[in-house]
């Protein structure tokens, strides 16, 4: 196993820049100029505060260094964004040397998550690659004693118009002299000068992972580090009654026991408390937990029925509730009689189930704390922590592992701060891993969800006014239990952002409590809202005997900027634009060769199309119904319009993983409790999708752009589930309504 070496926060950055490199640093806010300095120095940003979000150094061998402050978890970020910087520099890739940034607010926004690593940070990169380069333009333009027009930065070194070169090195602690360019004066290079924007760039870490020779959080050790397996109550907000630790505490290996504070709210990503064992090895700590005798008071959550509760959601949604979105006027269109369709839909609840369980080591000392930790945001472990240990957040040092997956569990630390919470009671460096079923029995799950939907219908189909409703407990809830209706973030996605060309139209949600954690998993809200909506669609185009993708186009109109009633900088940098809808919509058509008939029976095409992290994606699903009822998926096309592409092949993977993803929840994605309790606990009854049952070849078609960044890790699973519900009724005439697939009877 793998050793990391622990580094201070007062040491850090001497650790990665020698005194002699120049180090540059890009402005948290894009809109500041760049500050430039070297390690122990104020550089020369003049009066404003120093606050970087990207360090830059530029060593004396020519090593390129840049610290990178997001988390890797398969997306390839922790290459693809230093890539933007490396290509504005003219760097030699192959001399750049990445480092991981700790947890700290100088580093701007940390947390890998939302599909914004790109879209929030593309800019940044750019500037500080730029910034550099043009100081060592000038740097050699003085050595030299020529005008910098004369001087060019190409690959790793300044080249003189007569032919006369320097390298990096040799020029870094004359531009660490130099006045950093303001904002305005950048020179950014051309699209046609890129080397590695919109190329296809291996990943720093292909090679390690590959080898086993990557350090996940699992893998990380600290010297004299005791383990710790945790007995939690197994229904939310329950409480420890009592227990008894004999029989734990005889195990080989078992040290001790240690009683966690209870959980109280407002819940956030507090732990959850319960009885822990220490032991010497992760393997006796888990058969000490198995021993102990624990009893635990239930408290308000001990009577929930995940069926009953379904039963309560769709209640709710048969009745009028708050509108998040108005237009025309729905009822008086319904009430001129005519053509109507309605229909309900339901989602259960859904468990992240990474490949890596959720695991971290952390050293109390002394008011300190160490962290090493598979986080998608380190910034959120040091506010959880600090909380939790009654200590500032400067005092937490948190150090980022890689990740073996994450899907937005690992943005919610609790599992840290259990590690650190031991660690001060233990007096030792104390690492946490949770098992499989715990990693699914406390999870925070995606929620659960039900949705209304009512259209009334012109002479061709299509609808002259839409209703639609849900009801789902919110994300917000974890941090204020006050909040039973959807927030706006929840709401926009998917749900009052409708894109469709109808005159009325109202989207409305109710009231839902929750019952067990509920967090963000990958594409979030847009799962169940993508799933009515372009579900619904489907039902209205077969009642009026149109082919799919012909109605789905005319469903969303003519080109246009559709008025979502926002306005600031994001609305206005990335308007829903229906013409790149439709664009992705008879791309994916003509690339799957939607007007063929698939030649064997039960066998064929289902469309669904959706816009969310402001990236528009159409996903064509193939799929293969045999006689027992089988679902086979033969193929899958994808087309999307991300705008810039920095790295096509990541974004191709990310695609392909969410074909597998979307697979996984439409096919046999279900957690539900009984008694209060998660009855599902591990990959026997949470499945997901595995050789047989995912897409046998999905095909990625991307749209060239010159549009801003989008997001990529998770608009691509919203659309794939409806369109292999869709594609389901066109091979069988069994329309599905609700998830998974896996309990409907497709042969009878």
């Amino acid at each position: 196993m793998n050793q990391i070496e622990v580094l201070t926060r007062r040491t850090f950055l001497g650790n990665v820049f020698s005194a002699s490199a120049f180090v540059l640093a890009a402005r948290l806010l894009p809109e500041e100029s760049l500050a430039a300095s070297s390690p122990g120095s104020t550089g020369n940003a003049g009066t404003a505060a120093w606050s970087p979000s990207v360090y830059l150094g530029i060593e004396t061998d020519g090593t390129v260094i840049i610290v990178t402050h997001r988390s890797e978890m398969g997306t390839g970020i922790r290459s693809v964004l230093p890539s933007v910087l490396a290509d504005e520099l003219e760097a030699d890739w192959n001399r750049v040397k990445i480092e991981q940034a700790v947890g700290d607010a100088k580093y701007g926004n940390q947390n890998t998550d939302g599909s914004c690593s790109i879209r929030d940070f593309y800019d940044t990169m750019r500037q500080a690659g730029a910034g550099a380069r043009m100081m060592l333009e000038r740097a050699a333009a003085d050595k030299w004693g020529v005008p910098v027009a004369e001087c060019k930065a190409q690959n790793h070194q300044v080249v003189h118009s007569s032919g006369r070169k320097l390298g990096y090195g040799e020029l870094a602690q004359d531009a660490a002299k130099l006045t950093v360019p303001k904002k305005e004066d950048l020179k950014f290079k051309s699209p046609a000068e890129y080397r590695y924007i919109g190329k296809e760039l291996p990943t720093i870490d292909v090679t390690d992972v590959c080898a086993g020779k990557g350090i996940f959080g699992i893998d990380a050790v600290m010297p004299g580090m005791v383990h710790a397996s945790i007995e939690r109550s197994p229904v939310y907000g329950g409480t420890l009654k009592n227990f008894d630790d004999k029989d734990a505490r005889a195990v080989k290996g078992v040290l001790q026991t240690v009683v966690l504070p209870p959980l109280t709210p407002p819940y956030g990503f507090k732990p959850l408390g319960g009885v822990a064992v220490i032991a010497n090895s992760t393997w006796a700590a888990w058969k000490g937990r198995e021993k102990l005798k624990v009893q635990w008071e239930g408290g308000e959550n001990a009577g929930y029925d995940s069926a009953k509760y379904k039963q309560q959601l769709l209640e709710t949604v048969r009745k009028p509730q708050k509108a998040a979105r108005n237009i025309g006027d729905v009822d008086a269109e319904f009430a001129r009689g005519g053509k109507t369709h309605e229909a309900e839909y339901y989602v259960p609840h859904l468990s992240h189930a990474p490949m890596e369980p959720p695991a971290a080591v952390a050293d109390f000392k002394d008011g300190k704390v160490v962290i090493y930790a598979a986080t998608q945001n380190p910034q959120a472990v040091q506010d959880t922590v600090a909380a939790a240990l009654g200590i500032d957040k400067k005092n937490v040092e948190c150090h980022v592992t890689l990740l073996g997956g994450g899907f937005g569990r690992k943005s919610k630390p609790d599992y840290v701060a259990e590690a650190a919470l031991l660690s001060k009671q233990v007096g030792k460096p104390v690492k946490v891993t949770w098992s499989r079923e715990e990693d699914i029995r406390f999870d925070y799950y995606h929620s659960v969800a039900a949705m209304y939907l009512k259209a009334a219908l012109d002479d061709k189909g299509k609808p002259t006014a839409w209703l639609q409703r849900c009801a789902f407990p919110s994300i917000g809830a974890m941090f204020n239990p006050a909040n039973t209706t959807g927030q706006p973030f929840e709401l926009g996605m998917g749900w009052s952002n409708l894109p469709f060309d109808i005159p009325n139209h109202r989207a409305e949600n109710g009231p839902a409590k929750a019952h067990v954690r509920i967090g963000w998993l990958r594409s979030v809200s847009n799962i169940y809202h993508a799933f009515a909506v372009h579900s619904f669609a489907d039902e209205l185009a077969a009642l009026a005997n149109r082919d799919r993708v012909e109605y789905l186009l005319d469903l969303l109109g003519p080109s246009r900027k559709v008025d979502l009633g926002e306005r600031g900088p994001m609305a206005d940098k990335f308007p829903l634009d229906t013409g790149r809808l439709r664009r992705v919509i008879e791309l994916a058509a003509e690339k799957s060769g939607w007007a063929r008939k698939p030649p064997v029976k039960g066998r064929a095409l289902g469309i669904a199309a959706h816009w969310s992290f402001y990236s528009y994606v159409a996903a064509v699903v193939e799929v293969e119904v045999d006689d027992a009822g089988k679902v086979r998926i033969p193929r899958v096309d994808i087309a999307a319009d991300v705008g810039t592409i920095i790295n096509p092949d990541r974004v191709k993977s990310q695609f392909e993983g969410a074909s597998v993803f979307g697979a996984s929840i439409a096919l046999m994605g279900e957690i539900t409790a009984a008694n209060g309790a998660i009855v599902q606990s591990n990959f026997d009854d949470y499945p997901v999708a595995r050789m047989q049952e995912a897409p046998i070849l999905t095909n990625v078609h991307l749209v060239p752009s010159t549009e801003p960044p989008a997001g990529v890790g998770e608009p691509g699973v919203p659309p794939m589930i409806p369109a292999i519900c869709n594609a389901i009724f066109a091979a069988t005439g069994k329309r599905i309504r609700d998830l998974p697939i896996r309990h409907h009877k497709l042969n009878a």
